[in-house]
């Protein structure tokens, strides 16, 4: 919606798509089988919780993960490589409510190696929770909080403690709270408790919530699975993703082009994506591992969860600037999967190494004073040197020139563009075959016959440019060529060629759009389809994506688009959503993903958005 956005904002955000918008930009392969999606979350138990049959299951999906006593020491989840949550150890277990367990149970936690409990129902995750908000207390603790709640509140209904919807809530510190301060149905009544004797009393309230059968019962049938499994030659563990979905190595090789040795603390970080569930979901990066290259180049990351249709990339640091592997796709039962070598070039600002293909300018007449110009350049970098490009203080990109005297200058990279590389201070190019492409967007002012001159900071092989029937372009050398219809607005296409470096194109416009609208397309040909222009002798194919958007957008009120900035609220349901999502984008941002300038703006944004949600 905002067209007009800095370049060091667009690249940041570029780079970072694998993992905002990856389900967009990468297209899957024909055999890709999206993942099942996540079960719908069920915060209150359907049933009163089972402690007995959650031991059961415990043993079965838990117990060789996070270890028979919630310590998080189960032989497979040593083997991990991720540290297993501790749940077993008060200060883990306190803070954390039923409902909190219930949702990491249901959803996974990917960044430890915890896949989602698909297979059991709600009721069994409930049962299962259960169970486990028992293993930080004992069967004597939570007799001694009987006890001193029958002393010490005799009167004291226990309905509160029954009610599944008020439990499921609270931890063990708002229930040891609620005994020391009360509430508008819980009397105070634990002032004068010691703190061992309030966390006995909430161990206590807690199995109130639960079935009433013993917990030496659940104990012993925990002893009896113990020694079950511990027979069975593979236990059946769905909470270990080695047994689920495969475990896995995902390797590759890092190679210096320039003939210089590899750093010998090269840093080489994995990330793993997976398609997120929704109307307009990207990927969520799942995985991330940091590992240090051998001495030869190469890189191994061993047991990485490998369910089919999981992406991954490499990323390496090297003189500032971060490069990425292409993207390597998990097939169904692949366990070993080598990711593309990432090449190391000596790093120039010298952009004398890039070729620029083509030159595509288009012309529209949107406001009675100005033209809008949009200069389409595709190049490649053919040296075998990554360019890098800083930008100035005012956000020009040395090698592309605007139209002399336009303003109102800003950039885009278009869709299909090779990727760029995100710095600090601008970005950088690698050498590619694939075309780089950048849309420079400006306005000049419009005379009865209006000069304009378009300089080129490098050679140019082809210039084309477009305006509306109507208009008329002479000089500069230009050829015409045939009119072509674009969406029902008939355009005018002119060429010119031979650019050498520093050489510029003058020529004049004149005349009016045919049409009532200036030449603008109307509400039903500016729709969202791309548009697509032959490029003649070359006989390719350019994609312009948002040309017709950028044209009709010019022309709307200032009403009309903060109508469309309300829109952005409606993304999300709920106070909750975004605050899950400004946490996402300061994960982003620790993790250097996003420019310092990126992460201001959206997080302003995100804040708007929650003000007005709330």
């Amino acid at each position: 919606m905002k067209f007009r956005i800095a370049l060091l904002t667009l690249f940041a955000a570029l780079l970072s798509a694998c993992n905002l918008t990856l389900a967009e930009d990468v297209t899957p392969p024909p055999d890709y089988v999206p993942p099942t999606p996540m079960p719908t979350l069920v915060l209150v138990p359907p049933q009163t919780p089972d402690i007995v049959n959650g031991a059961a299951i415990y043993v079965e999906k838990c117990l060789p993960c996070h270890g028979e006593t919630g310590l998080g020491d189960g032989e497979q989840g040593l083997q991990l490589g991720v540290t297993v949550k501790a749940f077993g150890l008060p200060e883990i277990a306190r803070p954390a409510s039923p409902e909190q367990y219930y949702t990491t149970v249901t959803r996974g936690n990917m960044e430890r190696l915890m896949p989602p409990f698909n297979s059991l129902n709600d009721q069994e995750r409930w049962d299962v929770v259960a169970y486990v908000l028992t293993l930080h207390t004992t069967p004597e603790q939570v007799e001694r909080g009987k006890n001193l709640f029958e002393t010490n509140c005799a009167n004291c209904s226990i309905d509160f403690f029954r009610n599944q919807n008020k439990m499921s809530k609270l931890s063990a510190v708002e229930l040891a709270r609620l005994v020391r301060q009360g509430n508008d149905e819980v009397p105070a009544f634990g002032a004068n408790l010691s703190d061992d004797d309030l966390w006995a009393v909430a161990a206590y309230l807690r199995t109130l919530s639960f079935e009433t059968a013993p917990l030496a019962q659940s104990t012993t049938v925990l002893a009896t699975q113990t020694s079950v499994a511990a027979v069975a030659e593979t236990p059946s563990v769905e909470g270990t993703p080695v047994v689920l979905e495969g475990f896995g190595t995902v390797s590759g090789i890092i190679k210096s082009k320039s003939g210089a040795s590899l750093p010998s603390d090269l840093i080489v970080t994995l990330h793993g994506f997976e398609h997120a569930t929704g109307q307009n979901a990207g990927a969520q990066e799942v995985v991330t591992k940091v590992d240090t290259v051998k001495t030869d180049g190469t890189y191994l990351f061993e047991n990485v969860e490998m369910p089919e249709g999981r992406i991954f990339l490499v990323e390496a640091t090297y003189s500032g600037i971060t490069l990425q592997s292409e993207l390597g796709v998990v097939e169904a039962g692949q366990t070993e999967l080598g990711l593309p070598p990432i090449l190391l070039y000596e790093i120039t600002d010298d952009s004398s190494a890039l070729v620029i293909d083509e030159v595509n300018i288009f012309f529209q007449s949107s406001e009675e004073w100005t033209y809008d110009v949009l200069v389409l350049y595709n190049f490649r970098n053919a040296g075998d040197t990554v360019v890098t490009v800083k930008m100035k203080k005012q956000q020009e990109i040395p090698f592309l020139r605007f139209p002399k005297d336009a303003t109102g200058l800003g950039y885009e990279p278009i869709q299909d563009s090779a990727p760029f590389i995100s710095m600090d201070d601008g970005f950088a190019m690698a050498p590619r075959e694939k075309p780089y492409g950048i849309i420079a967007y400006s306005t000049v002012a419009k005379q009865p016959k209006t000069n304009i001159t378009q300089e080129f900071a490098l050679p140019v092989s082809i210039v084309r440019i477009y305006v509306p029937e109507g208009m008329e372009l002479k000089g500069g050398n230009l050829t015409v060529e045939s009119s072509q219809d674009i969406q029902g607005t008939v355009y005018q296409s002119y060429t010119a060629a031979n650019f050498k470096a520093g050489d510029g194109l003058t020529f004049e416009i004149s005349g009016t759009p045919k049409g009532t609208d200036a030449g603008a397309p109307d509400a039903t040909t500016a729709s969202n389809n791309m548009v697509l222009i032959s490029a003649g002798g070359l006989g390719a194919v350019l994609i312009l994506a948002g040309m017709w958007m950028y044209f009709r957008d010019r022309k709307r009120t200032h009403e009309e688009l903060e109508e469309e900035d309300h829109e952005d609220e409606d993304e999300f349901a709920s106070s909750e959503e975004v605050l899950d999502a400004i946490i996402a984008l300061d994960d982003l941002h620790r993790a250097k993903k996003i420019s310092g300038e990126a992460y201001q703006k959206r997080r302003a944004e995100l804040k708007e958005i929650l003000k007005e949600v709330m």
